[in-house]
């Protein structure tokens, strides 16, 4: 069965989807923007600016299922240019610890709204 997981502490959905679902012990994520929650409106600044709001987005959305990012098994993060890979990199450290979740990163043509990245994950429960 699945469950719904939904926090204001996060921006609402743009479309027709869910911030996460649950189904058994996994909790899948949608990919997160750097929009933040209290304005509306992307964060000011580039990619380090914009990682670490759209990481801040998840852990809501994480706390809000009763978990924190230590649960994150895999993430998966898509940048509007790769040549932003160092900086993003730097910021994403700050949010994970040994034994680091699994990675996929990508470059892709273009982001919603313009973003410079989104990141989604996979947790345990």
């Amino acid at each position: 069965m699945k469950e719904i997981i939904n926090t204001k502490a996060a921006p609402a959905a743009i479309g027709p989807y869910s911030q996460a679902i649950k189904v058994g012990n996994l909790v899948y994520t949608s990919g997160q923007i750097p929009i933040d929650p209290s304005t509306g409106s992307f964060v000011k600044g580039g990619i380090k600016e914009q990682t670490r709001q759209s990481l801040t987005n998840l852990k809501a959305v994480l706390e809000e299922a009763g978990l924190t990012m230590a649960n994150v098994v895999k993430t998966t993060v898509f940048m509007a240019d790769m040549n932003d890979f160092a900086d993003m990199n730097a910021v994403y450290a700050e949010f994970f610890a040994e034994p680091f979740p699994a990675r996929s990163a990508v470059a892709v043509k273009t982001l919603p709204k313009g973003a410079l990245v989104e990141i989604e994950v996979v947790a345990s429960c």
